[in-house]
């Protein structure tokens, strides 16, 4: 039996009802499957999922969670301050990073530590390292239910097969208008398209970009010691841009997607209020999470990007999709923050992990800002 058929066993055989995830490429078999067998509930940050299974709980429904170890570090103080005082059940299935094969120098903190900070906050942690080690997932989740606790459940990449992404196809998705906007706008572009349309509008500026693919598509398009490739910390890119847009004289832009802006949007409303003049957000929304299959945003049939930033504060957005648009609007940006929603086809380009250091990237930037 493949590992997420044994997941799902194990989880209506306790009468869940409800997974709340966010997703990640090592556990994308289990992802495309929970659907099909669950109330399915796609967030945009991991501590929304804790508030949303300890309501379900209360209205007599069972839940549980499907993140990956960066997420659990969002999630601590919801878990000890929500589920476990009020002792509520949550088995949280935890695609674990970092401990095996992992090409990502950035998850591996997370992953090392995970079942040391488990035991730290006192919540049981099962750590399935080899798919001999699956039938612990029962007793966890058992357990959980019938003992009124978190269970944390370790998945290694290792019990997985790990099939290539394909990108997601005829994606349907309405267009976008507004009273800001005179006409509408249809996806034209994928990511790596944009970028190489904006690629010298980024000339000699401090680059902020978004982690996973589209720092690669960067990096292969654009590299320039002035960008600051994101290998971790998802959802971090505007407040990294407001830091430096702060101290600094530089015109500062921030390459982002939709689904990290959708994890930490009250960043958009602090940019507003700090206002620095020297900052630029291309906000590239593909509808959807690119660097972990293409599983879809919100911003696929609800949210507007481009009237969240104006809503939060931000008086000069723009709505572009064709390469011409994006284009004009670089060319004709003024005194900032502008924030220039672009509105994109889901797609990533094969590219190859970017060949620097963490701290080689700091360096380069740093040499840049302080020149």
């Amino acid at each position: 039996m493949k590992p997420e058929e044994f997941i799902i066993r194990c989880l209506k055989k306790n009468q869940t009802k409800l997974v709340a995830s966010l997703p990640c490429e090592k556990v994308r078999s289990l992802l495309e499957t929970i659907p099909l067998h669950f109330k399915h509930v796609h967030l945009n940050r991991e501590e929304e999922g804790v508030g949303i299974c300890a309501g379900a709980y209360l209205a007599g429904q069972r839940g549980s969670m499907l993140v990956q170890t960066s997420g659990m570090g969002n999630m601590i103080n919801a878990l000890c301050s929500l589920t476990k005082i009020y002792s509520m059940p949550l088995p949280i299935f935890v695609s674990w990073r970092g401990v095996y094969k992992e090409g990502i120098m950035a998850q591996e903190p997370m992953g090392k530590y995970m079942p040391d900070l488990a035991k730290a906050i006192n919540i049981p942690c099962a750590e399935i390292r080899e798919i001999d080690d699956i039938n612990l997932i029962k007793e966890s989740v058992k357990s959980s239910y019938e003992n009124e606790e978190i269970q944390l459940i370790l998945l290694s990449p290792r019990i997985w097969d790990s099939p290539k992404l394909k990108d997601i196809k005829d994606k349907k998705r309405g267009k976008f208008s507004s009273e800001f906007t005179s006409k509408n706008i249809k996806a034209d572009l994928t990511r790596y398209e944009v970028i190489e349309a904006a690629k010298n509008y980024l000339d000699n500026k401090a680059v902020v970009c978004n982690l996973g693919f589209p720092s690669k598509e960067l990096y292969m398009l654009k590299d320039q010691p002035s960008n600051f490739y994101m290998l971790g910390s998802m959802g971090m890119a505007t407040s990294i841009g407001l830091g430096m847009a702060m101290y600094t004289s530089k015109e500062v832009v921030i390459i982002d997607g939709d689904g990290s802006i959708l994890m930490n949007p009250g960043m958009l409303a602090t940019i507003a209020e700090q206002y620095p003049k020297n900052l630029t957000i291309l906000a590239i929304d593909n509808a959807a999470y690119g660097s972990t299959g293409n599983q879809p945003t919100s911003t696929l049939q609800n949210v507007d990007i481009e009237m969240l930033g104006r809503s939060m504060g931000i008086k000069n957005t723009f709505k572009v999709g064709t390469k011409k648009d994006i284009g004009d609007t670089l060319t004709q940006l003024d005194t900032g923050p502008n924030l220039v929603h672009i509105v994109a086809k889901a797609g990533n380009k094969e590219v190859p992990r970017i060949p620097l250091s963490p701290l080689e990237i700091k360096s380069r930037v740093m040499e840049f800002l302080q020149e």
